[in-house]
């Protein structure tokens, strides 16, 4: 199935939004309105998402995207992995991603280390952070699309998957990432 209309949303926000917004742990959508604006990386994610689950419901004339599918998106990183792998029965785990084998748009959950939040907010398999794999339309050449708190150019950014997925080898030969395909969604509908 293709989902061109829910691909061409997500470049959209991703062009209106990459360089231009920080990155705060905890806050989501509503962190754009600050001044300077800020999201974190469930955020971002679950904004590209709905967005995208939205447009295509929008464009199609009927939900190809469940309303309970999409809310259920309102979460934090390692929820978001957990209810489209449940909701899908699909997810692919450490070494098992490539650049071949990831869904079109997937969604990507990592364990990045044990910060001391995390204490207080156990997660589900340790993921820490999650990202989104987007598509530019004109040649559809993937890009992960993230939002990350860092001493070097901290927010929103984009990456070239295969750049990405070189930078991400610690955790694919750790075992400690995991994809979903959160476009599956659709077939239940």
């Amino acid at each position: 199935m293709q989902f061109d209309t829910a691909e061409r949303t997500m470049w959209e926000l991703v062009q209106t939004y990459t360089g231009r917004v920080g990155y705060q742990r905890g806050v989501k959508s509503e962190g754009l309105s600050a001044d300077p604006p800020v999201i974190d990386c469930s955020g971002w994610t679950r904004l590209l998402l709905a967005n995208a689950m939205q447009a295509e419901n929008e464009a199609a004339g009927h939900p190809v995207f469940a309303p309970s599918d999409v809310e259920a998106l309102q979460a934090w990183s390692d929820r978001i992995i957990q209810e489209i792998e449940v909701r899908t029965g699909f997810v692919l785990e450490g070494e098992e991603i490539t650049f071949h084998s990831l869904p079109r748009c997937a969604t990507i959950g990592l364990k990045l280390g044990k910060p001391s939040w995390a204490n207080n907010y156990p997660r589900r398999r340790g993921i820490t952070h999650v990202v989104q794999v987007v598509r530019r339309p004109e040649d559809s050449a993937p890009f992960v699309s993230e939002s990350f708190g860092g001493a070097v150019l901290p927010g929103v950014s984009l990456t070239p998957l295969e750049e990405w997925l070189v930078q991400a080898e610690p955790q694919l030969r750790a075992g400690e990432i995991w994809a979903v395909d959160p476009f599956r969604l659709a077939s239940k509908n």
